[in-house]
């Protein structure tokens, strides 16, 4: 594997479609088979769950479906102390920041004499968050989704995980999830756990909406179930975009280009610089840096699959193909970032200067990491204490206030046909 700059210039058609859509899961195939899971959890709730998780616990029953409060506390004593006080630390962060999204209970406006409208903010009753596990353990993606739906208000969260063996649950996760204050927490994961959120089964809770991560099994099983239940936006491999000028420093940027891709095979990192300087510099070092990578074949597969240094005439290129790509995280490094911050248009989040790297996004600066990938980020943001509330409108009228909205109101009625609609109004004033 040798990692080369491109101009974004020749890249044919079909180079650049590759690279917009780089790792855009492909869930098709698993469509029915998840959609075979979901309807029997729907019919016959625990029992399927407790069939397919036999291979863990040949004696389990309902009651292994749920972390105990014993178990939580054992894995504090298992955990590293000082794995617990950084999670402390990283929650406290998240606190803040998503204390601060929160909008006004109520607001309202005289819209004409007599006639007063506003809105409302009220938090979901119930949500689930989806914990992955499994080959990786991610206790901050914990943090991540129950805390802005505690800030939020929301009343009772769930979350739900992959078991191990024994109907075991990790114990960083455990630890997480009892730091955000998460309720409730279900050793059960993909479309078992998905299916068993919506529903609702003999011990598992019918939530109002499910968010997190997950593999496209669990990306399958939200699409299904939405309706039902509200999701967040789909979510794919991580993806990073670097936007540099001749000001970056390349060790640094390499060593972030490279982080992203150890994610999973699947993950793309794109660096887009008009300094063909600063891009070959880049290119030496990854190359460099590549033969003494753990787990090498993650690495070769993203970088070959969905990772590219880009060369652009001008900074005006390289933020035009930055807001086409739309990406998931986005770092900034340029000369004055708050400049060209002013002309990005679509990302997850953004990544300021040379302090910040991503992996602080990720873990603790108070910024959410469940973020749309795949070119999502031109319709959706990341995950925020919005997700977690409803905004109804209100109104109140006058008899002065309808008086003056009587004639539109009956007109447009009986101009689409719907002549009740008319008299709730003439009632009024007959």
């Amino acid at each position: 594997m040798e990692m080369k700059t491109e101009r974004i210039d020749d890249l044919t058609p079909e180079k650049r479609k590759g690279i917009m859509e780089r790792s855009m899961e492909d869930i098709s195939v698993v469509f029915e088979d998840v959609r075979g899971i979901v309807n029997d959890m729907k019919e016959n709730g625990d029992a399927v769950t407790l069939s397919h998780y036999r291979k863990h616990k040949e004696d389990i029953g309902p009651s292994d479906l749920e972390a105990t409060r014993e178990e939580i506390a054992a894995a504090y004593d298992i955990l590293d102390p000082h794995v617990v006080d950084c999670l402390k630390v990283a929650a406290g962060n998240i606190i803040k920041f998503h204390t601060a999204q929160k909008e006004r209970e109520m607001w309202s406006i005289e819209v004409t004499t007599g006639i007063l409208a506003g809105r409302i903010t009220r938090p979901m009753d119930i949500v689930g968050c989806y914990i992955p596990g499994g080959s990786a353990i991610y206790p901050s993606s914990i943090l991540m989704t129950v805390l802005p739906a505690k800030v939020a208000g929301v009343e009772e969260v769930v979350a739900v995980t992959p078991p191990g063996t024994g109907m075991s649950a990790n114990p960083a996760t455990l630890v997480a999830a009892d730091i955000a204050g998460c309720d409730r927490i279900f050793k059960v994961g993909g479309p078992w756990g998905v299916a068993g959120l919506a529903y609702g089964t003999q011990t598992m809770p019918r939530v109002d909406k499910i968010v997190g991560p997950g593999n496209k099994y669990v990306t399958a099983a939200k699409m299904l179930v939405y309706g039902q239940v509200d999701i967040d936006s789909p979510a794919g491999p991580s993806e990073a975009l670097i936007l540099a000028d001749d000001s970056g420093n390349p060790e640094w940027i390499a060593i972030d280009f490279l982080s992203q891709v150890e994610h999973d095979p699947d993950s793309a990192a794109v660096l887009v610089t008009p300094s063909q300087t600063l891009g070959d510099a880049v290119c030496r070092i990854i190359n460099r840096e590549f033969d003494q990578l753990p787990r090498k074949d993650i690495f070769e597969s993203s970088l070959v699959k969905h990772s590219c240094v880009l060369i652009a005439n001008d900074m005006d290129q390289a933020i035009d193909f930055t807001n086409e790509y739309a990406t998931e995280h986005l770092q900034i490094l340029t000369r004055d970032p708050f400049i060209t911050l002013n002309r990005i248009k679509h990302a997850g989040s953004i990544f300021m200067g040379p302090y910040a790297p991503v992996p602080v996004g990720d873990y603790a600066s108070g910024t959410n990491h469940v973020l749309p990938t795949g070119q999502c980020a031109r319709m959706f943001s990341g995950l925020s204490v919005d997700d977690f509330i409803k905004k109804p409108t209100f109104q109140y009228l006058s008899k002065e206030g309808l008086a003056g909205l009587k004639d539109t109101v009956i007109t447009l009625a009986e101009a689409e046909g719907l002549p009740i609609h008319a008299r709730a109004v003439k009632a009024r004033f007959s």
